[in-house]
């Protein structure tokens, strides 16, 4: 038993060094260069593009040579907004202060998240990291082609710069994806055809399934995963994914850092800014963070613009002061309750579309 906590003590000591090391290679003039894009088209009234950089890090995107903001947007959260008018309020406030990955998926609000998404980033496409997810479920790949020009005209852009399989989460998730004619297949051709950069997938269940999507040795891009300070103590991602995503050059895109609710920070568990530290610590290209409101948005940006990376050591303490409440799931519910599950994803697998409601 010893020894098999001395392995888990070097092996995230070793993943927080790597991210220590990510934290550092702006500055050094380490990481990889950016993909070039496009001159951003002048809006009236808009900041000139050397003042809209804000002072976010950016870090590399996997082994694609681009670059994102270690802080994202997420995109189910715009489609919480107020109004689509304090939704565009967060998005261009979220670029100007240097947000560059914007988080979406085609079925968030039944494309709600999307076309508020879209109408916000007029005139500011080529400023963004633009991703959405593909929402077939298990369904073919016409029906995920059908999806990704939906999303396109949502989002008014003619390719994205990344798609992702969304919600891989059912056992079965990727045998459905990877048999002949299923979504892989449509990753493969949209990539083809310039419609997207790059392709990955996303889940929040199991570790099991998401390394059983891995093992399939398709050059994914990407791979969107639940990480926090209670993950690392309770059917680890941070454990069993991120460290197979680093050794093969995908990008890890982190999620859920507060537990999907907040109901830790609520509860007194942890502080926002310790748990979006912690994430912020780790190997990651960025955080989706869903931010739904002005005062979160500057919240979370002045978390992550002061951040400096967490020590092994203090990763480790803020982990066992949560193991205990991290033991029975109560702030990942989305590991052990449909409650997290989409409406479409249920239907898909038979499972009834009323979330199921906590203990």
């Amino acid at each position: 038993m010893k020894d098999l906590h001395r392995r888990q003590f070097l092996r995230r000591a070793a993943l927080v060094a790597a991210g220590a090391r990510f934290a550092g290679m702006r500055a050094t003039g380490e990481a990889a260069a950016a993909v070039p894009a496009p001159d951003p088209v002048p809006v009236p009234g808009a900041l000139p593009p050397a003042a809209t950089g804000g002072a976010l890090q950016r870090r590399p995107f996997g082994r694609t040579g681009a670059e994102v903001s270690l802080l994202g947007l997420g995109g189910h959260a715009i489609g919480k907004a107020g109004s689509q008018a304090e939704a565009t309020r967060i998005v261009q406030e979220a670029v100007d202060a240097g947000v560059t990955f914007m988080d979406n998926a085609w079925e968030y609000h039944d494309g709600r998240s999307e076309e508020w998404m879209g109408a916000a980033l007029a005139g500011r496409r080529d400023q963004v990291f633009l991703m959405t997810k593909v929402c077939t479920h298990g369904g073919d790949g016409r029906q995920a082609i059908e999806q990704l020009e939906q999303s396109l005209k949502r989002l008014r852009t003619d390719h994205l710069d990344l798609w992702q399989v969304h919600e891989v989460i059912y056992d079965n998730d990727p045998d459905l994806h990877f048999r002949p004619g299923g979504v892989v297949d449509a990753l493969s051709e949209a990539k083809r055809q310039g419609k997207t950069r790059f392709v990955g997938f996303t889940g929040h269940k199991d570790p099991a399934i998401h390394l059983k999507m891995l093992s399939h040795d398709f050059p994914f891009d990407s791979c969107q995963l639940p990480l926090n300070a209670f993950d690392g103590s309770f059917r680890s991602f941070e454990e069993r994914v991120l460290p197979e995503l680093v050794r093969r050059g995908i990008a890890p895109i982190a999620m859920k850092s507060l537990g999907g609710t907040g109901e830790a920070v609520k509860q007194g568990a942890l502080s926002v800014n310790e748990a979006l530290r912690y994430v912020l610590s780790l190997p990651i290209a960025t955080l989706v963070s869903g931010i739904d409101s002005l005062d979160v948005l500057q919240q979370n940006v002045a978390i992550a613009a002061s951040f400096a990376p967490m020590s092994p050591s203090e990763m480790a303490a803020l982990r066992q002061r949560c193991a205990q409440v991290a033991a029975d799931g109560r702030f990942e519910l989305y590991k052990t309750s449909k409650k997290f599950d989409g409406e479409p994803g249920r239907r898909n697998h038979g499972f009834p579309l009323q979330p199921e409601l906590p203990a």
